[in-house]
């Protein structure tokens, strides 16, 4: 046989391979008809009315009213769905985060400290490690993700010596509950190159022994980019078993649709690809870094439009223009309120210059991109919102929607900006139940924390704006994001800065429609209207009821486009 025949040969069994498995993997049809009767349906349209019912043909909404009126509908084809006084709104739209990252836990331990895990020590961080060890496949670094150096008894992060204990024979990484910070042992410096003589590249620092420049391990920012890519260098078998997971946990949830919102290439391919062959059924939001696609994106090499299908988006090019507040590396106009490093003027530093910075909002907003760039501290929301005015006083765009991820620490005069600019911010608002005691203690002291994600200010200045969990961050609970911006209520029991809680109507809607409107998805998902796409969530109660205890509804049923994709048992 020749090359040629054996090629086309080749080419015929992929081809029949590739048939069998969209067969078996496709996304099931919805039903004819079918409607959901006698219940609170919360429709999030521009009226906010809720009615009872809602009749769905096949994956789009006909018709919303009461139930008598859906009944008259129903024929010997129609499914009918009671729901007995339970609640139905849209499907929860991930505003920000990193699917499939909720399913690291495949090929890397959870060593979150409370109030979301149990390692409360060096020890415990250490032991958790040991034992991933034994689980993780041949080839593959020792990962875990999650550990927060303020929740260690020691109160510092893992060094390489730490992690030796893990490992002497195989690199070790752990990821910061932030995901901005890596800790590696020897063996992952060493395979590396990053030693004594290694600069801190533009944007990020490599930390030092005490004395001496030699690496302790802790990689910030930047500088940890290159061991996360070798890191999350996964197999397919591995890749495949992280998104399925990722998908039963959202769809768990009542997530209908999911953001990427910054993963390396590769993992945005594996996601398309996992839509298309019906793996994720939800929709998904794709957002590309320009750090690693910004020169092929410029040049008409790497398009966005490739990915778009009926269940994909990439609307949309994330730049990262600083860190975190809680590792220190959020960019500040004050310094941090208790010195790190005992540095009284330390302020965090940005991971893109300002001039850097002022040429790729330029560039893209030229090339009429929409842009969605991380920003958490106010400096760095300053250099942002400078950035994006002067690209629009050169390239007008009367409707941007720049996003602005985090917007953690805006200040009141900058929120004011994002109006005036089109830009639209995401909070992540469940910070002041997961982190709010130490933003008040330890980050950013008591008048700053009462400020932080300052939705009543966006609210008052009439800035739409969603909310998001930033998964796997913190773990992908819709409700805890909307309870959030209801009570700021920390996992200490005060609440942080009542002057900044909306209602709870209000904080639905920046998980629904205004997440939906964010990605200019605003007429096809987001609100429950004829002609849009029956993405739905069924809960126990209704969170307007109760909003105290609102994050204590279950989620009953999610539909994605007429098809159920989870029910609770």
């Amino acid at each position: 046989m020749n090359w040629k025949t054996a090629g086309l040969v080749l080419l015929a069994l992929l081809a029949g391979l590739y048939v069998l498995f969209s067969i078996a993997t496709r996304t099931p049809a919805p039903p004819e008809h079918q409607v959901f009767i006698n219940g609170d349906v919360l429709t999030m349209d521009a009226d906010n009315r809720t009615v009872e019912a809602i009749s769905v043909r096949g994956d789009r909404i006909e018709r919303v009213g009461s139930t008598k009126d859906i009944m008259s509908t129903v024929t010997d084809r129609t499914s009918v769905v009671d729901l007995r006084g339970r609640t139905l709104l849209p499907g929860f739209i991930d505003a920000h985060g990193h699917f499939p990252g909720s399913g690291l836990t495949v090929i890397a331990a959870d060593v979150s400290s409370p109030p979301i895990g149990d390692i409360r020590s060096m020890d415990d961080l250490v032991a958790a490690m040991q034992a991933q060890v034994e689980r993780t496949p041949e080839g593959y670094w020792i990962q875990g993700a999650g550990y927060d150096d303020t929740l260690l008894a020691e109160k510092r992060h893992p060094t390489r010596e730490d992690l030796d204990r893990v490992s002497a024979e195989l690199p070790v990484a752990l990821t910061h509950v932030s995901g901005h910070i890596m800790s590696l042992n020897s063996v992952a410096l060493e395979l590396l190159g990053i030693d004594a003589t290694t600069p801190d590249p533009d944007g990020g620092v490599i930390g030092r022994m005490p004395g001496s420049n030699e690496p302790n391990g802790v990689l910030e920012e930047t500088a940890r980019l290159e061991a996360m890519r070798i890191a999350q260098d996964l197999g397919p078998v591995i890749v495949y078993q992280l998104i399925k997971a990722a998908v039963r946990d959202y769809a768990q949830k009542g997530v209908t649709t999911a953001q990427a919102g910054g993963m390396v290439t590769g993992f945005l391919r594996a996601l398309k690809l996992g839509s298309d062959f019906g793996i994720v059924p939800q929709r998904l939001i794709l957002f590309p870094f320009f750090s690693e696609e910004g020169e092929a994106i410029l040049a008409g090499e790497f398009n966005l439009g490739d990915f778009n299908t009926d269940r994909v988006s990439m609307p949309a090019v994330k730049i990262v223009a600083d860190g975190s507040i809680q590792g220190y590396t959020g960019y500040l106009s004050e310094p941090y309120h208790v010195p790190y490093k005992g540095d009284e003027s330390y302020r965090g530093y940005p991971a893109v210059s300002r001039e850097e910075l002022f040429k790729q909002v330029s560039a893209l907003h030229k090339a009429g991109y929409q842009l969605a760039i991380h920003g958490n501290g106010d400096e760095s929301i300053e250099d942002i919102l400078d950035a994006f005015e002067a690209a629009q006083a050169e390239y007008p765009v009367d409707d941007p929607r720049m996003i602005l991820i985090h917007s953690q620490m805006a200040r009141a005069d900058q929120v004011a900006r994002m109006k005036a600019l089109g830009v639209t911010p995401s909070f992540f608002s469940a910070h002041t139940w997961y982190w709010g005691d130490r933003h008040r203690d330890i980050f950013m002291g008591p008048e700053r924390a009462a400020n932080m994600s300052p939705a009543k200010w966006a609210q008052d200045n009439g800035v739409r704006f969603s909310s998001h969990l930033d998964t796997p961050v913190t773990p992908m609970l819709p409700l805890q994001a909307v309870w959030s911006m209801v009570h700021r209520i920390s996992s200490g029991g005060d609440v942080i800065g009542p002057e900044q809680r909306i209602g709870a109507l209000e904080a639905l809607r920046a998980v629904t429609i205004d997440a939906a409107w964010q990605v200019f998805r605003e007429d096809e998902v987001g609100s429950l209207e004829p002609g849009k796409l029956a993405d739905l969530v069924v809960l126990s109660g209704n969170p307007l009821d109760d909003p105290l205890n609102m994050r204590e509804l279950a989620v009953e049923r999610t539909i994605v486009g007429g098809v159920t994709i989870y029910r609770r048992q």
